[in-house]
């Protein structure tokens, strides 16, 4: 078998792996949302990097968790030591999910919030190191946190966004790192264009100089294995919701790192990870039904890669899955870059073909707004989202926010082929 490598610059399937055909309809049957129609026509989801959909067993385990579990942690009693374990497994779940320890984990509202709460804890730390170094690519939830803490005097620095290429600057991103700066934060990819960035090569210049790293991971999380111990960043966030979950953040410090954390927390709230971080009353029932999406994830490792006789290491069979995925998915994304660039008046934004990129494919019609796009898409069924999607500096320096920003179109797993044909059909309609 020949060697599939994708957009992303990820090995998906080498000489030595063995995987079955892509299923997708055993993939959809799982997902209850897709019987949804719009005046007659069958949905197709391609909103998936605002949030993907839910398969039934991620229902069932919130579901299960509220008739069986449904209690405050800590308790002596029955229904509280379920919930116990329900949040411990999910910690081992999401630990598998990225390389880490279970007490590595935290969980929390979403990872905007638990940005900031790190960026608060941070900034309590402000000595010699008095700089912060963020990006121009980066979606607001990892800009803004940051940008707060000029109040506190801290100097903010910008990696600057190329819009030629729509890739990160990485020559000025080097430039701007110093024995002054604090904390270097940045995105693994791109939720308005879909670029990936060299982040393992961010965090080893960045340690260079002594400064922490944090990766805002919420875009990529659903797109390639994430394993922060060989990235060895600091901290990494994402959403369960980008990858088949519930709405919650998921945050990860490395234990060095998270255990020094001057995190705010009440006087009777455990000063030790992963716990310093998680304020109140979690939302229990979603961090059951986020543990339950990886393992959703694991489950079409086993089936693709390891019929009849999967590893009983779950982490192996996470990367498989996303594997699994994203092999299905870069072609057809690839197909779609093809055919938009074909019909006049479309303009895809996005990295060159050689650069790695997500299967996200944002574009703009010439004389046509982008909420008028998708406005048009969705009355046929056609889900895609039209603006900034938070990234708003990526917009202003694409020049396209007085017009109305981008439309993007996010594939995930349970996407067809017939979806996209459909997609670029009514695309080509409106544009001529």
């Amino acid at each position: 078998m020949l060697d599939i490598i994708n957009l992303s610059g990820i090995k998906l399937i080498g000489k030595r792996d063995k995987i079955m055909q892509y299923d997708v309809e055993y993939i959809r049957r799982q997902f209850p949302a897709l019987g949804v129609k719009v005046n007659g026509f069958p949905a197709a989801y391609f909103d998936g990097p605002g949030g993907t959909q839910v398969p039934q067993r991620v229902i069932d385990s919130m579901v299960d968790y509220l008739v069986n579990c449904n209690a405050n942690a800590g308790g002596a009693f029955l229904t509280s030591c379920k919930s116990d374990k329900t949040i411990n497994e999910a910690r081992a779940a999401l630990a598998d999910f990225l390389g880490a320890e279970p007490d590595e984990i935290a969980f929390g509202h979403n990872t905007t919030t638990m940005m900031f709460q790190l960026a608060l804890a941070l900034g309590r730390e402000q000595g010699s190191r008095n700089e912060i170094l963020i990006t121009e690519i980066d979606h607001e939830a990892n800009r803004g946190p940051w940008l707060a803490l000029e109040e506190r005097g801290f100097i903010i620095r910008e990696a600057r966004f190329d819009p030629d290429t729509c890739t990160l600057d990485m020559a000025d991103f080097k430039s701007k790192l110093n024995d002054k700066t604090l904390v270097a934060t940045f995105n693994y990819a791109s939720n308005g264009v879909g670029t990936v960035s060299d982040v393992k090569e961010m965090v080893r210049l960045s340690h260079k100089v002594g400064a922490i790293t944090v990766i805002d991971a919420v875009h990529f999380a659903l797109h390639g294995p994430i394993d922060v111990k060989e990235l060895d960043t600091d901290f990494l966030l994402c959403s369960a919701y980008k990858f088949f979950g519930p709405h919650i953040g998921v945050f990860y410090g490395r234990r060095e790192q998270f255990e020094k954390l001057p995190a705010y927390r009440l006087r009777v709230q455990y000063d030790k990870i992963p716990y310093k971080i998680e304020t109140g009353t979690l939302n229990h029932e979603g961090i059951a039904g986020a543990g339950e999406a990886v393992e959703f994830i694991a489950d079409i490792g086993s089936r693709f890669y390891f019929p009849g006789n999967p590893p009983a290491d779950r982490r192996s069979r996470v990367v498989a899955g996303m594997k699994a995925m994203e092999s299905y998915e870069q072609p057809l994304a690839q197909k779609m870059i093809d055919e938009l660039t074909s019909i006049e008046r479309v303009n895809i934004y996005g990295p060159p073909k050689d650069h790695p990129r997500t299967s996200t494919v944002s574009f703009t019609i010439d004389g046509i707004s982008a909420d008028k796009v998708a406005t048009a898409l969705g009355e046929k069924g056609l889900f895609v989202w039209d603006g900034h999607f938070y990234a708003a500096c990526l917009v202003e320096k694409l020049g396209l926010d007085s017009i109305g920003g981008l439309v993007r179109v996010g594939l995930s797993p349970y996407n067809t082929e017939g979806e996209i044909d459909r997609l670029l059909a009514e695309v080509k309609k409106i544009a001529t």
